[in-house]
């Protein structure tokens, strides 16, 4: 975090995926299915060759982007299922590349939804999609085909990857209107707002992602050079959000990164957002959060991850999140993750 800088930045790559986390119930379907695919030894190995705990759904366990990313690539390998046990039927190695070589030949970016669309109904059985459009809607939805429970994981996965590749072939973010999902709320709800930059709606007739018609102009021409990039880093470069705009949590959240924790007070990032202190209290409380939750949030992934780096004393992390000593940042981060950092970094050093 730079010192005294008060202006609301730019939301890049760094300032939200780097120190994101999402609970790690939020990868608990993906797990379960996962586990059915693998020996016991195998699941184990996967998961700590990842960096994630064996035993990854504990209470307030956090899971980072890059467990995610590592987790993903060694999966969609291991398994020869490229969506590695989420569908019915497993999707074979090389798919995603067929898929984007397809997508990469579209000349608009509704007609890339269109291949998107086509490609997987090719694959799926239980689910295919539907692309319905009005004059000022495009929606890509999830239609069972079965009676089906909805996999959690996997709905949000496949969804994630159309808004990917649509984002990819424009060269930024493709705005959002909303996402619907087949599924009743679950208690790690925040976690979306990581992943969608638009609202999440629960318990919806289907899963799907809707976009505004008149945004989706003409793609930009990817090379193969591009494509082979976008397939190495998968899915490190689309999984998680960059826009700040579709949240006032994910603005406050962008100014905290920036502004260094003297400035980290509510009245200052309410000056920077050009509102009253009163007013951002109001609508953070209308995205079910507050300042002080998302200062914490933002202190609590900015530690886990120098903690996982093993290069910093305890004290200095306190120091640089923002705590006067390091007996109070314990108690926060015990608070946070149910374990100390000292523990957090043992384990982590163990599984390394």
């Amino acid at each position: 975090m730079s010192n005294g800088d008060t202006a609301l930045p730019k939301m890049t790559h760094n300032t939200t995926a780097l120190f994101s986390t999402v609970s790690s119930h939020f990868i608990a379907d993906w797990l379960v299915a996962l586990r059915s695919m693998c020996a016991p030894a195998h699941y184990q190995s996967l998961l700590v060759r990842s960096g994630l705990p064996t035993n990854p759904t504990m209470p307030k366990g956090r899971v980072t982007l890059e467990q995610i990313v590592c987790l993903y690539q060694l999966a969609a390998v291991e398994t020869g299922d490229e969506m590695m046990g989420l569908w019915a039927r497993p999707i074979r190695p090389r798919a995603l590349q067929h898929l984007l070589t397809s997508v990469r030949e579209a000349t608009t970016l509704t007609s890339a939804l269109y291949r998107f669309s086509t490609f997987w109904n090719l694959l799926l059985d239980e689910y295919q999609f539907s692309l319905e459009e009005t004059q000022t809607t495009l929606a890509l939805r999830l239609v069972p085909q079965e009676d089906i429970e909805p996999q959690r994981f996997g709905h949000m996965l496949i969804l994630k990857l159309a808004h990917g590749l649509l984002s990819w072939l424009a060269r930024y973010e493709v705005p959002i209107q909303t996402v619907e999902f087949a599924f009743e709320r679950p208690a790690f709800e925040e976690d979306y707002a990581m992943i969608f930059p638009s609202p999440v709606q629960f318990g919806c007739a289907a899963t799907a992602i809707h976009f505004d018609a008149r945004a989706l102009g003409p793609v930009n021409v990817r090379s193969s050079a591009d494509l082979d990039q976008f397939l190495e880093n998968a899915p490190r470069d689309w999984i998680f959000t960059q826009s700040q705009n579709h949240t006032q949590s994910l603005r406050v959240r962008a100014y905290l990164n920036h502004a260094g924790w003297e400035n980290a007070n509510l009245g200052m990032a309410a000056e920077a957002m050009n509102m009253t202190s009163r007013t951002l209290i109001r609508r953070l409380e209308a995205d079910g959060t507050s300042f002080q939750t998302i200062k914490d949030a933002l202190r609590r992934d900015i530690a886990i991850r120098r903690l996982q780096a093993d290069g910093e004393s305890i004290e200095a992390i306190a120091q640089d999140v923002g705590f006067a000593s390091a007996v109070s940042f314990h108690k926060a981060f015990r608070r946070w993750t149910g374990t100390t950092p000292s523990t957090y970094r043992a384990q982590q050093v163990n599984r390394s």
